[in-house]
């Protein structure tokens, strides 16, 4: 597996990568890769069956100047920005028995990826919910996954030394929540692991044994493709 720290001008073209690279991989003529970024920038991301209105606070994100784009994964919305790393791994499901369905997918990655973080504090890390890492009841990553016939993109993002407040600013309760939520507001729900972004990126690149990729393996996105991640008819299609 390669590595990639790749953090692109916007966050249409950071999410139009993810797809790319995955259709990529998927006609094979792509690898197994993990990337990660941070974007320079606060912006929404929704998931791909999320409503809007339901999720966000349309008003104050533009008064804010906050985008609001959608991804092609599930699970729920969620800000990034300074101080939130985002990953992305790309894997083939030829090459693990685990991949083979929805729920040993999340399974198999969930548990290497608390591993790694638990070896970095020295502490018990806590798989909840179906996809989120979390400490002494406080989530500090979300993950989801879109699966294609050959490939399986995994991606999610740890809050390091995140503006937490700004997520009760801009989102709203979630329309869906784990049990060990417990209706929580966004302020007694979350937490920042407090680490160096490139502590995480170590940890990571050891626990699934990937080497530096010498360059960017998709270096031209397809116009078209970011067009769609900074249209309407994408982000607010539902």
């Amino acid at each position: 597996m390669k590595f990639l720290d790749l953090t692109l001008a916007t966050p249409a073209e950071n999410l139009a990568w993810e797809e790319a690279y995955l259709d990529k991989c998927d006609s094979g003529r792509g690898e197994e890769l993990l990337r990660f970024y941070e974007s320079p920038t606060p912006f929404v991301v929704l998931g791909y069956g999320n409503k809007v209105a339901a999720e966000v606070d349309i008003e104050y994100a533009h008064s804010a100047g906050v985008g609001m784009f959608r991804r092609i994964s599930g699970g729920g919305t969620v800000l990034q920005g300074p101080g939130c790393l985002s990953y992305a791994l790309f894997l083939e499901i030829a090459k693990h028995t685990e991949l083979g369905s929805i729920t040993s997918t999340n399974n198999f990655i969930m548990e290497k990826n608390r591993a790694a973080i638990s070896r970095l504090l020295e502490c018990k890390v806590e798989i909840q919910g179906h996809t989120d890492l979390a400490l002494n009841g406080l989530k500090f990553s979300g993950n989801a996954q879109r699966r294609k016939r050959n490939i399986v993109l995994f991606h999610g993002t740890f809050l390091l030394n995140f503006d937490l407040d700004s997520i009760s600013r801009v989102l709203k309760m979630p329309s869906s929540q784990p049990d060990y939520r417990m209706n929580r507001p966004h302020s007694n729900f979350l937490a920042n692991l407090k680490l160096k972004s490139a502590d995480v990126k170590s940890a990571f690149n050891d626990e699934w044994n990937a080497s530096v990729a010498g360059s960017n393996p998709q270096p031209k996105l397809a116009k078209e493709l970011v067009e769609k991640y900074n249209s309407d008819a994408w982000n607010q299609r539902i």
